[in-house]
């Protein structure tokens, strides 16, 4: 025996499998209430990873250069700059670089670091501008310095 099924029974059981606009309503409701509790926490911590991810290449290339000192018997020029723990600079018969695996870094907002010979609280100052790219600031805005 083969029961047929009329097509009023099948559209209205297809419109029970669909949600309301209400229901829809309030599930947005909820995510909205989410995001807007999350998101600005997500975003903190990200500007705070930035700061971290900053000290930790200021400390990579305080490093490269520490180890330029040990084999040329000096810190690179304020003319030669960071670039010479990357390539050899002219008339630099110790040089025994490249002082870093890869090429310079930039900062993690884009920057290149700013690298100053005597440095103003050593022999050497690195710096990061911050989030905010300009001297000075607080917060995310602060500068990075390895002194």
């Amino acid at each position: 025996m083969i029961v047929r099924r009329s097509f009023a029974h099948g559209a209205k059981r297809a419109a029970q499998r669909g949600f309301t606009l209400l229901e829809l309503l309030v599930v947005m409701a909820i995510i909205g209430l989410l995001a807007g509790y999350v998101g600005p926490r997500y975003f903190a911590q990200i500007g705070k990873s930035e700061v971290k991810a900053a000290r930790a290449q200021i400390d990579a290339l305080e490093k490269a250069l520490d180890q330029y000192r040990l084999d040329t018997g000096h810190y690179p020029s304020q003319d030669q700059g960071l670039a010479a723990i990357i390539k050899k600079p002219a008339n630099e018969p110790r040089w025994d670089g490249p002082y870093l695996k890869k090429d310079l870094p930039m900062d993690p907002w884009g920057r290149p670091f700013i690298y100053k010979i005597p440095g103003e609280r050593g022999e050497f100052e690195l710096v990061s501008l911050g989030k905010d790219g300009v001297a000075g600031g607080t917060g995310e805005a602060a500068d990075i310095r390895n002194n």
